[in-house]
């Protein structure tokens, strides 16, 4: 399997191993298609911007059925997810430790009240989040992709951190296709 490289010349991606996490979270690293996360990250970026384009204020407040999350709670969700994937690989990267706490999804979203903050402000979340990521990742040296840490009790490698980021987004954004009625701007395929 030939293995992308960074500016260094180092090798920095192809896909995880087995090894590299926890089985769960191959449902997320398996929808990445292809070795390089950095361009999938890219392309998933792009794309996002004009699906969530796509939403109205309106339409963001949707819940598919009583007691489950809004467009927004969902986006919310996606943007706090990366930053604990994000900050799991930073963390790990840097060989601060070799392991962190765990997360839970419902009291965070129930905190971050969500529906109270206007789509926009969601979308652009999405986005600043994103390109913090990026120009996280571009700049990791090499040899920090293969660090390994325990999060929630599951491992983890640096670099199946960044294809979960990639395939967490793209499942949600495929839960508001299928479950909220969200169509993509016809230019973009999330």
């Amino acid at each position: 399997m030939a293995n992308t490289t960074d500016s260094r010349g180092g090798s920095i991606t192809g896909r995880p191993e087995s090894s590299e996490a926890a089985s769960y979270y191959f449902r997320y690293i398996d929808r990445v298609a292809g070795g390089d996360v950095l361009g999938a990250m890219e392309t998933q970026a792009q794309e996002m911007a004009g699906f969530l384009a796509g939403i109205s204020e309106e339409k963001s407040l949707d819940r598919y059925a009583p007691g489950k999350w809004s467009v927004r709670q969902v986006l919310n969700h996606v943007n706090d997810c990366e930053r604990v994937f994000f900050h799991r690989a930073f963390w790990f990267a840097r060989r601060l430790g070799p392991s962190l706490p765990g997360f839970d999804e419902g009291p965070c979203a129930e905190v971050a009240r969500a529906d109270e903050c206007s789509w926009v402000s969601h979308v652009d979340d999405f986005r600043d989040t994103r390109r913090a990521s990026l120009a996280f990742f571009r700049n990791l040296p090499a040899d920090c992709w293969s660090n390994a840490g325990t999060a929630s009790d599951n491992p983890f490698t640096v670099r199946a951190l960044a294809y979960v980021i990639v395939g967490h987004a793209s499942h949600h954004a495929e839960v508001l296709r299928e479950k909220y009625g969200v169509r993509a701007d016809p230019r973009s395929e999330v």
